[in-house]
């Protein structure tokens, strides 16, 4: 058990620190002889199961070291420190900065502490009035025997994980970083070991690293004078007003010469302000990769970092934010700065300051944000010409003539009933409203946007290829690569630890176990298996989808009410599309566990390697989930229906169902809207801001404080407690595959619904004024990963506009009406006008060929007794010679569409090649400014070594005038004026 120390105490094995020359400071321990003398009394006290003796003597030399008085007691704190100390992110003394803290549970000692006589704040006596009502009493006879071994038991398991911690903090303490101890935190149960890294362990692992530093060398970024740099510079200029005000103090077009650091070399840099040399984000990454190569080898298998944190050994472990935002002990730092800059919604039309969230949250998290902030600009010229399109189909809506054909009621078509017997003729003035709201969306317009989505898509990806490596050269990661040492995962440590002690005397000793395909075969059925089994559970669902269509249009025309009869099309395609809205939103949620757990079951190697596999099921799934239902009606639905009295039906009477007479293409539009709209206002916006909302409610009511208790309660937390508080920050995955996502609605289908683009930016103003919110209030601060792309995110970015330019190509050929518009007026047509498109598109049914069972009731308002129907096919009359076959007419429609879709394709695809090879992926001043930097540098070496061949020179004259000048004899002194 944890002896109950008040205050902050110095970690175990101080011996470590001695023999590295480590200085005593390096710990921080508080209490009084009155605590020391507790603190070995509860050590007494407490009964533990035996453990193995090299644990044991550990033990021994802690209680040895508690009770010789070796640890150093911590200085009283002043008045000034203990406030430093609870604004920012600083250790008890005032000074040392907290660069990363490790959490871990406590259980709490049978004793009870004694009380401090200053300790007048309520808070603190609620708190310990909560950890006494918490602490286990002593074991009475009347206890069962059962639940005594089961607390020992406990017991025993965590001694393990503190001597685990111990020896982890030791290691810690032979690697040079400075440790403090606070097990009397205000979170009950939870103790933090906060990190410093001194300057010369930061100097050590900065220059192992490889980390580029900026040196005193500095020049002048010179502008491209070229006419699209000139073009950049002046919107540049117009733009000033939105740029957020956080650069006021740097030099405009100043660049510090960068260069890997060396200690040989530390001349080259600018030393004089070393607390500042290394900012907070870079000593957060230095800390964290020594922590990752830090070993536990005194158990049975080597535990690092990650393996002690699944193992429950810590509970977390993150670096600190900056400090507070707002309130009375907010002071002017990096993270109040973006609350002000960035998360704010009054800033939403400001652009990024990418450079800034670079320098607080890392690379990784900066590209992220600077690709979201490019694809939210390009969306605005594709928002701008998809609201044309639209309005243009409302502009033509009147002079549309197939749709005046079918509103005209002089034509007084009949038309075949819409299912078996329930259903009865309809008259196809009745579409009226179904054909002109189709024409908004199926136009010639619709054509252009479509070849102007493709070239945007291509111009996108180029914008952003050449933003990434203008962000590569002024974030100096032009030299950067991956081949840094990935560590291994605690699961692939165990696993191979496993299959090392099953093979410990059949393996030789040199060679390296690892985990083989073979062992993973396993692993790699259950992932096959189970992915082919989601997308057959989406496909299912789909059906089943189908299903709820063709049943509740037969119960409504069944119904009496009249009401329900009015309205069938519209209520079965709405409430079909919200359906499936559900059943995505839900779906997505199980299959996002689930490709974490399949990732999980085929044990990855390393963190990278574990990504991309993750990255690419989820992907799979979601994407399946999300464009089934879409593909289904863009093209599937009303191709395989039949024909009248020769209907297909499934699962027994169910007949397919058909489109409405001016094509499938409005009920798309229809379920790509209520889709796109539905994902990104309730999964993307109110998900994010509703549960963590919900989950500070929830916390609220199971604490015992009411609401000044709390506020009050949070005035007196350190920095580290308030970070604990925060939720974790679980990755940049879910922010991409939503963009993903959206991606794919705004490109692949985007002939039958030109608003996407607009609601696409909109959603993204909001999306990134919560990401921003959430990143800097609401998670802890991430470890700052160095990235120089968005890595396989690009990859399926170029997929899906590859493959955005096959599908509007089948879109507009197979799903609208533009192709048989074409052909008929070209070929069919007598005046070369669309007059007569629509019966031209009608075929006719003879009603005594019904199958039996299947005609319809006879309908009583229409008057008459109806002899042929029509229905919306190419096909020749019952009275030819070859009824109901397909006419001549279809074979030439279908060669013009498949035509347009070769003609499209590859138009399309040669025009954002060409675009692809017009702009060039670096531009033309960076690669100038890289080049002048490879220059420069070799200006300093070679000035730095020619100040180092000076400087011996000197020092080699000044020795020779010493020897010289030293007497041999004591005759006459020598003069050194000479030398």
């Amino acid at each position: 058990m944890e002896p109950q120390v008040d205050g902050d105490e110095p970690v175990g094995g101080l011996n470590c620190a001695d023999e590295t020359g480590s200085p005593p400071s390096a710990y921080a321990n508080s209490g009084s002889q009155l605590q020391e003398k507790h603190t070995t009394m509860t050590r007494r006290t407490d009964s533990y199961l035996p453990v193995p003796g090299e644990e044991k003597n550990l033990d021994l030399d802690f209680i040895s070291k508690a009770k010789s008085g070796e640890s150093m007691p911590m200085k009283t704190l002043s008045g000034d420190n203990s406030l430093k100390q609870q604004q920012g992110p600083y250790f008890s003394d005032g000074q040392r900065r907290v660069d990363y803290v490790l959490a871990y549970q406590i259980r709490k000692s049978n004793s009870v502490r004694p009380e401090k006589d200053q300790d007048g704040n309520f808070v603190r006596r609620l708190r310990r009035s909560l950890s006494m009502r918490s602490s286990r009493a002593p074991l009475t006879p009347k206890e069962d025997p059962e639940i005594a071994a089961q607390d020992q038991q406990v017991d025993y398991h965590e001694d393990d994980k503190r001597f685990r911690r111990e020896e982890f903090e030791e290691n810690l303490l032979e690697m040079g970083l400075e440790l403090e101890k606070d097990d009397e935190s205000q979170i009950l149960g939870i103790g933090f070991l906060k990190i410093h890294a001194p300057w010369q362990v930061l100097c050590r692992e900065a220059e192992f690293m490889k980390l580029k530093m900026p040196t005193k060398k500095v020049y002048e970024v010179k502008q491209g004078s070229n006419l699209v740099e000139k073009i950049r510079l002046y919107i540049h200029k117009i733009t000033a007003p939105l740029h957020p005000k956080v650069d006021a103090n740097q030099t405009q077009n100043i660049k510090s010469l960068s260069h890997p650091f060396s200690r040989e070399k530390e001349s080259l840099f600018d030393l004089s302000d070393r607390d500042n040399f290394f900012d907070s984000k870079t000593r957060n990454s230095i800390v964290y990769e020594v922590l990752k190569r830090i070993r536990c080898t005194k158990a049975k298998y080597s535990m690092g970092i990650t393996s002690l944190l699944a193992n429950g050994v810590y509970t977390a472990a993150f670096p600190l934010h900056d400090g507070d935002i707002e309130g009375l002990n907010a002071t002017n730092n990096d993270r109040k700065l973006l609350y002000e800059q960035w998360a704010s919604y009054s800033a939403f039309y400001k652009y990024q300051p990418i450079g800034l969230i670079r320098k607080y949250f890392g690379e990784k998290v900066g590209l992220y944000f600077a690709w979201l902030g490019v694809y939210t600009q390009m969306l605005i010229p594709a928002a701008i010409v998809g609201v044309i399109v639209f309005l243009y189909g409302c502009a033509t809506v009147d002079e549309n003539i197939p749709s005046m054909e079918i509103c005209d009621p002089r034509n007084n078509i009949t038309m075949c009933p819409l299912c078996d017997h329930a259903c009865s003729y309809w008259k196809l003035v009745t579409a009226c409203g179904t054909a002109r709201a189709s024409h908004l969306f199926d136009n010639p317009a619709t054509v252009f946007f479509s070849i102007f989505m493709a070239l945007w898509a291509v111009l996108f990806m180029e914008h952003w290829k050449r933003r990434q490596m203008r962000l590569n050269y002024v974030w100096d990661l032009t030299g950067f690569g991956e081949e840094e040492e990935d560590h291994h995962r605690a699961d692939y440590e165990f696993l191979v630890m496993q299959k090392t002690m099953k093979k410990e005397h059949s393996t030789p000793k040199g060679e390296k176990i690892k985990l083989t395909c073979t062992d993973r075969l396993p692993a790699y059925l259950t992932i096959v298996v189970m992915m082919s089994f989601m997308i057959a559970v989406t496909f299912a669902i789909v059906f089943g989808v189908i299903l709820y269509r063709i049943s509740i249009k037969a119960a409504l025309h069944m119904s009496s009410y009249p009401a329900a009869r009015s309205n069938i099309r519209a209520t079965v395609k709405t409430t079909a599309a919200i359906i499936n809205l559900i059943i995505i939103i839900i779906l997505d949620e199980i299959y996002g566990a689930i490709a974490r757990w399949l990732t999980t079951l085929e044990v990855p190697k390393t963190d990278k390697s574990f990504e991309q596999r993750l990255i690419f099921k989820t992907f799979i799934l979601k994407f399946v989930n999300a464009f089934t239902p879409i593909v289904y009606l863009a093209f599937f639905r009303g191709r395989l229906v039949g024909r009248p009295g020769k209907y297909l039906y499934v699962v027994g009477s169910y007949r397919m169902e058909e489109c409405a007479h001016a094509g499938c293409l409005m009920e798309l539009c229809i379920q790509l809207c209520i889709t796109m709209l539905g994902k990104q206002l309730i999964q993307n916006n109110l998900f994010e801001i509703g549960i963590p909302k919900l989950k500070k409610m929830l916390r609220r009511r199971k604490s015992e404080l009411d609401s000044k208790q709390e506020e009050e309660l949070n005035k007196t937390l350190k920095s580290y407690e308030k970070d604990h508080i925060l939720g974790p920050f679980v990755g940049l995955n879910p922010e991409y595959m939503e963009m993903i996502i959206q991606f794919g609605m705004v490109t692949l289908f985007v002939a039958s619904f030109p608003l996407a683009p607009l609601f696409a930016l909109l959603n993204n103003i909001i999306e990134i004024r919560l990401d921003a919110k959430k990143y800097v209030t609401e998670v802890r601060r991430p470890i700052a990963a160095k990235a120089k792309d968005i890595g396989i995110w690009y990859n399926l970015l170029r997929g899906l506009s590859k493959v955005a330019v096959i599908l509007n190509a089948f879109v507009i050929a197979f799903t609208s009406d533009f192709i048989p518009r074409l052909v008929y007026q070209y070929t069919y047509s007598p005046d070369g006008t669309m007059h007569g498109f629509v019966n031209h598109t009608l075929s006719y049914f003879n009603v005594s060929h019904f199958e039996p069972g299947t005609d319809p009731r006879e309908p009583k308002h229409l008057g008459f007794t109806v002899n042929v129907c029509r229905y919306k096919d190419y096909r020749e009359p019952p009275w030819s010679r070859t009824p109901y076959d397909f006419s001549k007419q279809f074979w030439v429609v279908l060669a013009a569409r498949l035509a347009f879709v070769i003609v499209f394709q590859n138009v399309v695809m040669l025009m954002s090649d060409f675009v692809d090879w017009l702009i060039p992926d670096i531009p033309k001043d960076i690669s100038l400014q890289m080049h002048k930097e490879k220059i420069l540098m070799v200006e300093l070496f070679m000035k730095e070594e020619h100040g180092k061949r000076l400087a011996a020179k000197e020092n080699h004259n000044r020795d020779s005038c010493i020897s010289h000048s030293s007497p041999k004899t004591r005759s006459r002194p020598v003069s050194h004026a000479n030398c």
